[in-house]
């Protein structure tokens, strides 16, 4: 038999004592401020609020298992209301978890094919746009709730506002978007405000979430309506999640496993949608107050979706009593923390090069326009590349120089050669007036594509037209490759 201290010594990390009660306090303080939010976030979806609180149940305790970043949190989120929102507005909650299924299907389809790999081609001005336009939409989202309302609407969401800036000031221990609602609700409960509540905007959970397959019809026009939904989500759902692993990952100085952070969404978003759940995927807020209360470990995660549930079930003629003005403040300041304010800093504009203020831009004005952040990211990536491919095409030089017999004149090519920068290679040749032989050196110049060799191919082609001997030498290996598989070979059409 093993001894008891070999035993000891095997054990997961996670069930010795100190560590069992840091974990279990994080999840307890991330259940408590998810319940807010996950109620938020399905009115943004145009919801039931259970179909939050199921999704923030089933992906936190899915990811517990599935997740490849420990100490991360996925819920309900408002990226993901935004997405399935007009699904839901336009043909119901059945088609919103099918959506969600189809979704979490293209999720873990991509996360196996690996492309949480092309995450480094997201430049940050296009993250920094993502992120300030998810703050926007989360904020007009609220608009709805304070328009055509009764001042004491106003009033109680100004206590809320109040206590959310104020309180963290004074100490950090409780979460202040929990006391807020508590006041607020108190406040509205003992002097009998008449204001619109949770338990207005749909019923509460009183029993599990069953699982079920979403009653839609198995047909192609089905796929057609939730298709483009589903890919947002999984797209949107994906990139928030790699950013908030890439965040762990420095917070704590371990390194995660990208491809499963991805099929791991997938798989939760699944389970979610089976179980009736609005879907989700990393929440950058709770991830960022279980890592700061000292959680390191999958315990964390599990027992805040598995408490929230606890809550729920057991406090839920309480939370119906929540008015929307509380959540409403939640959201509002939700949105203000999630706004990268030092992004429209003036001195930051100053500094930061015009091109990466124009694609942050882009993406905010596309995504707050269109509703739909995947579009925004999307446009951003294109205005980024355009820009970048218009800075780099303007880094090629070509500067000649005459031998002292003036028989031969090299042309020396300084840069990276690609469609947008070989375009003007053509005119930078004094064909007419050059001697009997052309050297074109690249010893300092890379080939990067066909356009690039089409215009050696043009060049060379109007020397020998003026019977000229042109030669073209220093090519690096690639290059080299490139030129002998190509050169002659594309149409001649210059």
């Amino acid at each position: 038999m093993m001894s008891l201290p070999a035993v000891l010594r095997t054990r997961p990390s996670w069930l010795s004592p100190r560590v069992l009660r840091t974990e279990a306090l994080a999840g307890l303080v991330v259940a408590l401020a998810l319940i807010p939010e996950a109620i938020s976030f399905s009115i943004i979806a145009g919801v039931d609020p259970r179909v939050g609180l199921f999704a923030s149940f089933t992906m936190a305790v899915t990811l517990a298992f599935a997740g490849g970043r420990p100490a991360m949190i996925s819920g309900a989120t408002g990226a993901i209301a935004l997405v399935v929102a007009p699904v839901a507005q336009q043909h119901g909650v059945e088609y919103l978890v099918a959506t969600v299924v189809l979704g979490g299907v293209m999720q873990a389809l991509l996360g196996a094919l690996g492309v949480a790999r092309l995450m480094r081609f997201l430049p940050r001005s296009v993250m920094v746009g993502f992120v300030n336009a998810l703050a926007i939409l989360i904020f007009t989202a609220q608009l709805p709730y304070l328009t055509d309302v009764s001042w004491k609407v106003y009033a109680l969401a100004a206590v809320g506002l109040g206590i959310m800036v104020g309180l963290p000031r004074l100490t950090k221990a409780i979460p202040a978007p929990l006391v807020a609602i508590v006041v607020v609700t108190g406040i509205a409960v003992t002097a009998g405000i008449p204001v619109p509540t949770v338990g207005d905007q749909g019923q509460l959970p009183d029993s599990l979430p069953v699982l079920g397959i979403p009653a839609v019809p198995m047909t192609f026009e089905t796929l057609r309506i939730i298709a483009p939904f589903a890919l947002a989500l999984a797209l949107v759902g994906l990139m928030e999640s790699l950013m908030t692993a890439k965040l762990v990952d420095g917070l704590t100085d371990t390194h995660s496993n990208k491809t499963r952070v991805s099929w791991g969404q997938g798989v939760a978003n699944i389970v979610t949608g089976f179980f009736g759940g609005m879907g989700g995927c990393a929440m950058i807020g709770q991830t960022m107050i279980n890592v700061k209360s000292g959680a390191r470990t999958r315990l964390s995660t599990f027992l805040a979706g598995a408490l929230l549930l606890v809550l729920v079930l057991a406090l839920g003629d309480i939370v119906a009593l929540i008015p929307m003005a509380a959540l409403v403040a939640v959201m509002v300041m939700v949105a203000v923390g999630t706004f990268d304010w030092h992004s429209i800093h003036p001195k930051t504009l100053r500094r930061m090069p015009k091109s990466e203020t124009t694609v942050m831009l882009a993406t905010v004005a596309v995504t707050v326009f269109t509703h739909n952040l995947a579009i925004g990211v999307v446009v951003g990536v294109v205005v980024a590349l355009v820009l970048f491919a218009h800075r780099v095409a303007h880094l090629v030089s070509v500067d000649s120089v005459l031998d002292p017999d003036g028989s031969t004149k090299i042309y020396r090519v300084t840069g990276q050669l690609f469609f947008a920068s070989s375009n003007d290679l053509v005119f930078q040749f004094d064909y007419a007036n050059d001697p009997a032989n052309v050297v074109i050196d690249l010893s300092e110049a890379h080939v990067w594509d066909a356009s690039t060799v089409a215009s050696l191919d043009a060049i060379t082609t109007k020397y020998r037209e003026r019977g000229t001997e042109v030669s073209i030498s220093g090519m690096n290996e690639p290059s080299e490759q490139r030129h002998a598989a190509l050169a002659g070979n594309l149409g001649g059409h210059h």
